[in-house]
């Protein structure tokens, strides 16, 4: 099979994830951590154009499909996203925030892979601790698929170098913390 294939299976998925997501979200079952996709939205059209620049090729097609999605759900997380942000999620976010002018600062494409990267981690910090206490706020099935996504995506680059392939492994395993995280708590949870 050829890269082309597996950009095309790995853009599928995100046109398959995020659709039911933002459905959830607008009907009031998902509740997305605003801190967390706006920092994702950013940092997804920027890691595509690191992927692109590093010659990712078909590997980077599922990153732009994503950034589409992303930025729609950061902009419904305003109005209909959590509410409850804490000090920790701030710390986060902020953490986040002052390490975009360390990126920008980078003109080496690996250190800019390894930077967004890291701050793209920081963004995870507001899912997970909303998911520890409200399991039932996220949809595993968008973050199942996202974590396929980031593994499907891995055969379809082009070049493989830092600059292209640390993203998405270091989501790939974010996701699968997150979704094993999500579905513990559920069973946890359980009513007797």
């Amino acid at each position: 099979m050829t890269p082309e294939f597996f950009g095309i299976f790995s853009a599928s998925l995100a046109v398959i994830a995020y659709p039911p997501y933002l459905l959830s979200v607008l009907k009031g079952k998902t509740r997305p951590h605003l801190f967390s996709w706006v920092l994702w939205s950013f940092l997804t059209w920027t890691m595509f154009a690191i992927q692109a620049a590093g010659g990712a090729g078909p590997g980077a097609w599922s990153t732009a499909v994503t950034g589409v999605f992303t930025a729609a759900i950061a902009f419904i997380s305003f109005r209909y996203g959590e509410k409850n942000i804490t000090r920790s999620d701030w710390a986060a976010f902020i953490v986040g925030l002052l390490a975009i002018p360390l990126w920008v600062a980078t003109k080496d494409p690996t250190a800019s892979a390894i930077l967004v990267t890291v701050i793209d981690l920081f963004g995870f910090y507001p899912t997970y601790r909303k998911s520890w206490v409200k399991p039932h706020e996220e949809m595993i099935f968008a973050h199942a698929l996202s974590l396929a996504k980031h593994a499907v995506s891995l055969p379809a680059l082009a070049a493989i170098n830092m600059a292209t392939t640390l993203y998405p492994v270091a989501l790939l395993l974010a996701n699968i913390g997150l979704v094993g995280m999500i579905w513990a708590r559920r069973i946890a949870r359980r009513p007797d």
